[in-house]
């Protein structure tokens, strides 16, 4: 027998490990099943899993289930990502805490090894947190992007594109975390709103007396590095200084006017201070000038003064060297007060003003990001762009929805050389050496480098491998094809790639997406992916997005401790819609619970009433328009289910199971069978026992891909297989009776009259306990048959003494409903007072017509929907229409009593 309630917590664990022993979640390359495959996107191996996680994991999740049974053989590739900067990080604040020694101290083999011995100790969290969500990767297949195939994997790629000149080495900005003394990606710079200043600086222009330019600036500290003055070429107010040079103040050194369209005339004075060595817009405008570009600070920031030191000269009440000198060393903040202090003091400061911008931060330390010139490498993602651009226009990938394809585009059709260097230990080490003149070997270890050294030398030279490591993200574009044996030409890469479907989210589709499409078309010359299903944000119920600052963040582990795996894969599925954000809350989730409760009651009310498994069950052999019925309307829950997972709609798949499960199985099917199971008549209680039986299976397998721990427990249970087979039954398929026509006809006509009587029973408030009769007026004779054959529950199921056509008048004070042809008459006499019940209703419009009225005003005024949230305004118009839709519910309800 089951038990009272489902137990998550005493099922989840056990379940799953059953099904991990089966190894129910491996792929077959041996078998001729059609292939389809799913590559995870990697999570940090430092990672734990939030709600992002739970989201994409589900979404994946349920697909490849649903693929399983649908008979193909399915890879969902596993695997971790080594994640540099943070796993690099996390060691030595280890380290720290442990005070026992540092990175530098340790060297750099003893800190890989104890990297390394982390990752064994604590690198798998996210791994087992996975299984506690359900989800069904193919865990003896796991990857690690250091692991040793994707290793060589990296180093082929790297050499490959170094010999065809799509990987070299430049000196270019680049944004520098100072904390952790690397360059980082775009994707780990965070923006953030500052409350800072605008110092206006007044520059003496050359050779014309007391005449100076006057530039505003949020970053003082680095006029040391000026090399130009900008102005736009149309600007009236500059255009005769167009040429000449300035005084650098502090400094001494001569710089030139230069016209540019960079400085807008708009902003701050017009002119621009160019600093090219610290500033990405100057970077580029002191490109269009051939200026120099000369760093000021060193990689933590401080003030270094080796490439201007040269050029420092007194002119008095302008320029001091020795002031200068004296902020050597100092970091940026230092230097910024004692610049602002010195130009005050000396007169070139104009004025202060408040201001706010934003200010680059490091995601993970919060370190404020540095632009600095630095020689790195690069991967030409410009040459690279052009394939993957092609595979999207011409439809052999296809983003869905399409709108991100716009996004995609924008960012390749200008796309930028990738900075592919990281000063970090831990990574991927850069397969090149150089010689004792800095000439670069790039090769795929140590001894193939000193033969070409040997060959260009024409003698055995010293040689020194680069210190830098490669982006992460370098390593993650490889991993459709990588962990699949790439280089080498293995079975498993013929087979699964190029992979289905790629799921993950909008906020990396520069990052990993795009990446992973270049790099495909290079070594596969094929798309990564057919298809890229881009869903939305986890966002709070409110929409608001979660973060630890706003408190508003929620743990997928709680909630599945609180509520289960499958509430919480149920409400994750039901929330993500095409296009859309998930707005989810513990409200939800308890919500979508009560789905998995009423599911579970269901099936213990079946195995009451005898319900098993049934053996050799024929759908056509059905006689009764009840079984037809819910046959039929199973056959299109299996339709409908099948297609809005074809067509990733996963909100409305699992609002199909919902309506079927809840709406039709459990509310009308079982209320209608509640008599036939305790009939006299064996054969017809026979019948509906082994239909609620096979419907019940039908239920169990639409239901798996996204609430797998209870649907298998209910599939055991019920004898339809050993426990834990559910995962590789087959997906149902739509198949409908004989006769289903008509019997959905009979029962729909039936279900309807019963929903007319209950509404408007509730909307005149008449008490459950009070019955009364319903009279037909201009019941057509087959309604009138068909409601004589479920008298029974129709009394029973919509508080009705009896049904009968109306003879002669319409009794007084009754309330009237039209169903199909025939008027519903129910008289109310004696059982609510009307003139009470009247009023009721009257003023309990004219209150939600004032609600209305008042959501009105509100989404009216043009202020209101321009300046707040669109999260607020949307909620404000879903709020009118459940209002709108009350006062309609009102007005009906006075109308039949009218």
């Amino acid at each position: 027998m089951l038990n009272k309630t489902f137990e998550p917590a005493q099922t989840e664990n056990r379940l799953y490990a059953l099904w991990e022993s089966k190894k129910a979640f491996s792929a077959q390359p041996a078998s001729d099943k059609k292939p389809f495959t799913i590559m995870i996107p990697p999570p940090n191996v430092t990672g734990t899993l939030h709600m992002g996680h739970a989201l994409t994991m589900t979404l994946q999740d349920t697909l490849i289930r649903w693929k399983r049974m649908q008979g193909l053989d399915t890879l969902w590739q596993p695997g971790t990502d080594h994640a540099g900067i943070a796993t690099q990080m996390v060691v030595e604040r280890t380290l720290a805490a442990e005070g026992t020694t540092t990175r530098q101290d340790m060297g750099r083999d003893a800190f890989i090894e104890r990297v390394w011995q982390w990752k064994e100790e604590s690198g798998g969290g996210i791994t087992r947190q996975l299984r506690r969500l359900g989800a069904s990767l193919d865990w003896p297949r796991e990857r690690f992007t250091m692991d040793e195939g994707l290793s060589r994997a990296v180093k082929e790629v790297f050499v490959s594109l170094y010999k065809d000149g799509l990987i070299y080495r430049d000196r270019r900005l680049v944004n520098w975390d100072p904390a952790f003394r690397s360059a980082i990606s775009d994707l780990e710079v965070e923006s953030k709103d500052v409350a800072g200043n605008l110092w206006y600086i007044r520059y003496p222009v050359d050779g014309a007396g007391d005449a100076s330019i006057t530039v505003a600036t949020t970053r003082p500290e680095t006029m040391l590095g000026d090399t130009a003055v900008a102005v736009h070429p149309e600007d009236e107010r500059y255009r005769d200084l167009i040429g000449k040079f300035v005084r650098l103040p502090l400094t001494g050194r001569l710089i030139p006017i230069v016209a540019d369209e960079h400085s807008d005339p708009e902003k701050g004075t017009g002119a621009v201070k160019i600093t090219p060595a610290h500033d990405f817009n100057d970077f580029e405008v002191g490109r269009r000038h051939q200026l120099p570009m000369l760093s000021i600070l060193d990689e933590q920031a401080r003030i270094v003064l080796d490439e201007i030191e040269g050029e420092l000269s007194a002119h008095e009440g302008l320029a001091d060297p020795a002031f200068v000198r004296s902020l050597a060393g100092s970091s940026r903040e230092e230097a910024r007060k004692a610049i602002v202090a010195k130009l005050e003091e000396t007169g070139w400061l104009e004025k202060i003003e408040p201001h706010r911008h934003q200010v680059p931060h490091a995601e993970r330390g919060g370190a404020v990001i540095e632009p600095r010139l630095t020689t790195q490498w690069y991967c030409d993602a410009g040459k690279l762009a052009g394939p993957a651009i092609e595979a999207i226009t011409s439809g052999r990938a296809s983003f869905i929805p399409k709108q991100w394809e716009n996004t995609f585009f924008a960012w390749m059709r200008d796309i930028q050389p990738w900075c592919i260097s990281r000063q970090l230990w831990w990574g991927h080490r850069i397969p090149a050496w150089y010689g004792p003149d800095g000439h670069v070997f790039v090769a795929h270890d140590g001894e193939d480098a000193q033969k070409q050294a040997l060959a260009h030398y024409g003698k055995a030279e010293p040689l020194t491998q680069d210190e830098d490591v490669l982006d992460t993200w370098f390593s993650s574009a490889l991993w459709p094809f990588s962990t699949l044996g790439w280089p080498d030409k293995t079975p498993e890469l013929d087979r699964y790639y190029p992979t289905d479907v790629l799921v993950t989210g909008f906020d990396i589709i520069f990052f990993w997406v795009a990446r992973m499409m270049m790099m495909g078309q290079h070594f596969m010359q094929d798309v990564p992916f057919r298809n890229i299903f881009i869903h939305g944000l986890v966002r709070d119920e409110h929409g608001q997005k979660m973060s630890k600052s706003k408190g508003n963040g929620i743990d997928p582990l709680e909630l599945i401790e609180e509520y289960g795996a499958d509430a919480m894969r149920f409400t994750i599925c039901a929330l993500t819609g095409i296009g859309r954000d998930v707005k989810l809350g513990r409200k939800r989730v308890e919500d979508y619970r009560s789905f998995i409760t009423k599911l579970w009651n269901a099936a213990r009310f079946c195995e009451m009433n005898g319900v098993r498994a049934p053996v050799d069950f024929n759908p056509e052999q059905v006689q009764s328009p009840l079984g037809r019925w819910i046959l039929a309307e199973a056959a299109t829950a299996i339709a409908d289910a099948t297609r809005a997972l074809d067509a990733y709609r996963f909100d409305e798949y699992a609002l199909t199971c919902y309506r079927f499960v809840w709406n039709r199985f459990c509310d009308w099917f079982l209320e209608f069978a509640k008599p036939v199971f305790n009939s006299q008549n064996d054969q017809e209680a026979s019948e509906i026992r082994a239909v609620a039986g096979h419907v019940l299976g039908v239920i169990l397998r639409l239901l798996q891909p996204v609430v797998p721990f209870v649907t298998d427990t209910l599939w055991h249970e019920f004898g339809f297989g050993e426990e834990g087979s559910l995962i590789a039954a087959q997906w149902p398929l739509p198949v409908s009776p004989t006769g289903a026509e008509e019997a959905v006809a009979e029962c729909e006509q039936i279900i309807r009259l019963i929903t007319e009587i209950r509404t408007v029973r509730a909307e005149m408030n008449v008490p459950p306990s009070q019955t009364a009769p319903v009279l037909l007026k201009d019941a057509a004779a087959i309604t009138l048959e068909r409601i004589g054959r479920w008298q029974e529950a129709i009394c029973r199921m919509a508080r009705v003494t009896q049904t009968s056509a109306l003879s002669g008048d319409i009794p007084k004070g009754s309330a009237q409903a039209v169903v199909d042809e025939a008027t519903v008459i129910i008289p109310l006499e004696g059982l609510i007072d009307l003139a009470v019940e009247r009023e009721r209703l009257k003023k309990e419009l004219s209150k939600a017509e004032d609600e209305v009225s008042k959501t009105e005003k509100k989404l009216g005024n043009e202020n209101f929907v321009s300046r707040a949230k669109p999260e607020i305004v949307q909620e404000m118009r879903e709020r009118l229409e459940n209002q709108q839709g009350e006062c309609a519910r009102l007005k009906a309800a006075l109308s039949r009593i009218a």
